[in-house]
């Protein structure tokens, strides 16, 4: 199935240059002379590189033929092991493969895994995951000048910025696709 460039939206998987994408952005532009052209980001869903691209207005690209399967994450080693929930069949993936979902994984975690041509390319998290903060330093009184936020180190090795009030322990909601904090779900104490 083909696709017009006035169809794109964010998170559309079209093929390029016979190769999986997804669109991270775009942008329709209108010149004063010419014609009018989209500027898009598109991350190779395979090997996560993101790329710049423009395309001329009008033109069409064939949408990925892909297959989703809902999947548990079960643990790492060198590779990272996932269990499909209907199945119960088992599949590893690199890191690589696995991308920048790796910073929010913890053991049990539901995602879905893309299957391009029967092969397992990437991981999909939830949009939203509940992590536990494993370190962060003390927030000082009276330390407001960067607007009262520190770096705080969750379970699964990510680093994000938090409220200066939040601790170790400390349960916090997290946007996967932006890494930003959106709140506490529990503290330390409960």
């Amino acid at each position: 199935m083909l696709v017009s460039t006035a169809d794109f939206k964010k998170g559309l998987r079209v093929v390029y240059d016979g190769q999986p994408w997804t669109i991270v952005d775009f942008q329709h532009v209108k010149p004063g002379k010419g014609g009018a052209f989209v500027r898009t980001k598109l991350k190779h869903m395979r090997l996560g590189k993101v790329v710049d691209n423009t395309f001329r207005s009008g033109e069409r690209l064939a949408l990925v033929d892909y297959e989703e399967k809902h999947m548990q994450f079960l643990y790492r080693d060198d590779r990272y092991h996932f269990m499909d929930m209907e199945s119960y069949e088992q599949v590893s993936l690199s890191p690589e493969e696995v991308g920048d979902a790796r910073e929010y994984l913890r053991e049990n975690t539901e995602v879905d895994v893309l299957y391009i041509d029967g092969a397992p390319a990437a991981v999909e998290l939830p949009n939203f995951v509940e992590l536990t903060i494993a370190k962060a330093d003390p927030g000082v009184r009276g330390d407001t000048a960067q607007g009262g936020t520190k770096s705080a180190t969750l379970e699964t090795g990510a680093v994000i910025h938090v409220p200066l009030f939040l601790n170790e322990g400390d349960v916090v909601k997290i946007d996967t696709r932006t890494g930003e904090y959106l709140g506490r779900v529990a503290s330390a104490g409960t």
